[in-house]
């Protein structure tokens, strides 16, 4: 599935946007949803991000790969620049402690996230996209 550049330069400034990508997982003690300020589009198949907290979200992709990334942008959906600023990605992680996807995502990330406290010993996580629409089930623009 193609990923438009705008969705791809609006998933990479979603932090500094104020409209963090969130990502809920599953685990033995119920649903977790976190933020996660470094998510970047991989590819045309994938998301990606860096997991540096190695707290719930790392815990639950243990016990269940399946996750919904949420990207919602009032904002845009206001501005015009999406119909609807509320777009749901599923899909299965993998995650990469080291080797070259790991180094690859993270040449991929913003240099606030480089250069943050725990980047140096972050996890690749690889998100492949099974589908995709905005919240009324309509494609991604």
């Amino acid at each position: 599935m193609p990923i438009s550049q705008k969705l791809r330069d609006l998933i990479k400034s979603a932090w500094d946007d104020g409209a963090p990508c969130m990502v809920a997982t599953q685990g033995p003690h119920g649903p977790n949803i976190s933020p996660k300020g470094s998510m970047v589009v991989f590819d045309d198949e994938h998301l990606a991000y860096w997991e540096r907290s190695k707290k719930q979200a790392l815990e639950n992709l243990g016990h269940d790969k399946r996750v919904c990334v949420m990207y919602a942008n009032f904002k845009a959906q206001r501005d015009g620049v999406l119909d609807s600023g509320f777009l749901r990605f599923y899909g299965k992680a993998t995650l990469h402690e080291s080797g070259p996807v790991r180094d690859a995502i993270f040449k991929l990330l913003l240099p606030r996230e480089q250069t943050h406290v725990g980047a140096d010993t972050g996890i690749g996580v690889l998100v492949k996209i099974e589908r995709a629409a905005d919240v009324r089930g309509k494609p991604l623009p």
